[in-house]
């Protein structure tokens, strides 16, 4: 088996390191940027908007970072040992990743996840051996947290819980590596940065590296423009329990998405951009939209989360011949 160490060493440059890296882990972060130039909508010329490509991760979103960083901790201090298994809540992506690193370095790993995650993303739990145990759908992703915390306090001596939600760790690892990363693709011109907030470690970490670099870089939240909402991943914060590492004083502005607009803008990336993204992309890209149409100039950094692959079968796509297109 591959050691742990092996696993978690960070790759070299391609230009000089080895033709083939020895574990998956080594792909994680790296995601490159793509110029959106069609789906503007008014925004003046002299105004430029990146997107982050975060699919591109090996386990398929912006999550594979966190998670890598997270089990790192937890085998740094001693917290995750041989025996032990992971076990985390998560509404998909996160727990894609964590099945992935667990697979990766021989863990076996658990999820809570509310019943109503994409068939896509079940699938791919399984598909790294990961074991899913469903919450009421209903209940969202605070249905999941709840469950996960009667599960872990039932054998607390069992698991080894990242806690993607409090674990400094999640905004750590943007700190480290997603701030840096677009700060060195824009060659330091960004002057927005925005992202969607589900446990919000992307734009805590991510927000924070920027401002060091420059205060004046504004950091912008999108999330969900009320409770009941269908942009699978995202919480609107007023409503839910709020994440330990969310710190809301820290963004300049929280723009609130309709599920209709994130929905549409998902298909018009598809269609003029060619990119098939997830539908908290498309919020993203409604409130990159938004902020970059107040500027004269400037370059606004959206993060797209994920692909779009991964959402095939849910309401994202039903009823998609209505709006001009062919069901799938």
């Amino acid at each position: 088996m591959l050691s742990a160490r092996a696993a978690l060493a960070r790759p070299t440059s391609p230009s000089a390191g080895p033709l083939a890296v020895p574990s998956a882990l080594q792909l994680v972060g790296n995601t490159p940027l793509i110029e959106i130039r069609r789906t503007r909508d008014g925004v003046p010329p002299a105004v430029r908007i990146l997107g982050k490509l975060e699919g591109f991760n090996p386990g398929g979103s912006v999550k594979d970072r966190p998670a890598l960083k997270m089990i790192e901790d937890g085998l740094a201090r001693g917290r995750l040992v041989p025996g032990k298994t992971i076990l985390d809540s998560t509404s998909g992506n996160t727990g894609i990743a964590l099945a992935m690193v667990g697979a990766a370095l021989g863990y076996p790993v658990e999820l809570v996840m509310p019943g109503n995650v994409s068939k896509e993303r079940k699938q791919v739990v399984a598909a790294f051996g990961a074991k899913a145990i469903f919450s009421d759908p209903l209940e969202g992703s605070d249905g999941a947290i709840r469950l996960c915390r009667t599960i872990l306090a039932e054998q607390p001596e069992r698991y080894f819980k990242p806690d993607q939600y409090n674990n400094e760790a999640n905004s750590l690892a943007h700190y480290e590596t997603t701030g840096p990363e677009i700060w060195r693709q824009t060659e330091g011109a960004i002057t927005h940065f925005v992202a969607t907030i589900g446990t919000g470690g992307t734009i805590m970490g991510t927000g924070r590296y920027l401002k060091e670099q420059n205060r004046s870089i504004q950091v912008i939240a999108a999330e969900p423009a009320d409770a009941f909402h269908g942009i699978e991943g995202l919480k609107h914060m007023a409503s839910s329990i709020v994440p330990g590492i969310y710190h809301e004083a820290e963004l300049d502005r929280k723009l609130g998405i309709e599920t209709e607009d994130a929905y549409n803008m998902v298909y018009r990336l598809g269609r003029e951009e060619g990119l098939l993204l997830g539908q908290s992309s498309g919020a993203a890209q409604v409130a990159a939209l938004e902020v970059a149409r107040g500027l004269r100039e400037g370059t606004v950094v959206v993060l797209f989360p994920d692909f779009g692959d991964r959402y095939l079968s849910t309401n994202l796509w039903i009823g998609w011949g209505k709006l001009g297109g062919t069901t799938p």
